[in-house]
């Protein structure tokens, strides 16, 4: 099983280099980047290139690591009893199972992605040590133990909003998602928007990073900003003259699609009256 990218995903060697060693190591692959790198498609597309089924688990401020193996309802238990229903003799029919025992139970190998684990408290990482570290747990109110029929394929996200306890990185095998420079960029324009005029593309690339390179931006636009940027020009059908900006804007066409908040656009406005006033 090795993953080489797929068509609809541009992966550089250093990222199919590390989704093949933790393949091989059957360790969890954290994956981390800036928001917009790829990192959720990337599980979806090692499942699509390794021909296996994918099971999200997409993680909230709120959510529980207990959740991920099963949740007990004993309120509807309790219920069914005053009510005398018969399906309240057996504890299973009030247990939901979570994604990992889903995973586990798979008869077939599947991709399990555990999605933005940094928005989780920071109790949550290591609340799944010993089931990521023995692939099996135990359900208290049955009695038995869920063991993983099929190791999954672990892909895990953070955005880097806080910090991963050192026990659990211990198990993970890391990547960083760099950046793309230009020529990664351009492979994935080209992935996304086929055939797209060159000097549009690389009038609208060069504004781009001049845009990620400024000084004080708060928020950088990403891989996934740039491409809906491409589309609305495209759909526009703007050419790279008309992305051409003089001293008097410094915001670039259909900047809605790239600033994403108040602050960069007034930066913005401010470097084009600074630029005014040095004329």
């Amino acid at each position: 099983m090795k993953f080489q990218g797929t068509e609809a995903y541009v992966a550089t060697e250093d990222l199919t280099v590390a989704v093949n060693a933790a393949v091989t190591l059957e360790r969890p692959l954290l994956v981390k980047g800036e928001p917009g790198t790829g990192k959720t498609e990337l599980a979806k597309q090692v499942a699509s290139a390794l021909g296996l089924e994918m099971i999200e688990w997409n993680i909230k401020s709120t959510t529980k690591a207990q959740q991920g193996l099963y949740e007990y309802d004993a309120v509807s238990r309790l219920r069914d009893s005053q009510l005398g229903e018969e399906r309240v003799h057996d504890v299973k029919n009030y247990i939901k199972k979570g994604k990992l025992w889903q995973a586990f139970e798979s008869d077939k190998k599947v991709v399990l992605l555990i999605d933005e684990i940094d928005k989780a408290d920071i109790e949550f990482p290591n609340d799944l040590l010993q089931e990521l570290d023995k692939m099996a747990f135990h359900v208290y109110e049955t009695g038995e133990t869920i063991s993983a029929k099929n190791r999954p394929v672990i892909i895990i996200t953070s955005n880097n909003e806080k910090e991963l306890p050192d026990a659990f990185l211990r198990r993970c095998f890391f990547h960083y998602i760099s950046f793309p420079d230009a020529d990664t960029m351009r492979k994935i324009v080209e992935v996304h928007h086929p055939g797209i005029k060159e000097q549009l593309l690389t009038t609208a690339l060069t504004q781009f990073y001049e845009i990620r390179d400024t000084r004080g931006l708060k928020k950088k636009p990403s891989t996934s900003e740039v491409l809906d940027w491409l589309k609305l020009l495209l759909a526009e059908d703007l050419d790279a003259e008309d992305l051409r900006r003089d001293g008097s804007n410094a915001l670039p066409r259909l900047h809605g699609a790239l600033l994403k908040n108040e602050q960069d656009v007034h930066l913005f406005e401010r470097l084009a009256f600074m630029a005014r006033g040095q004329r």
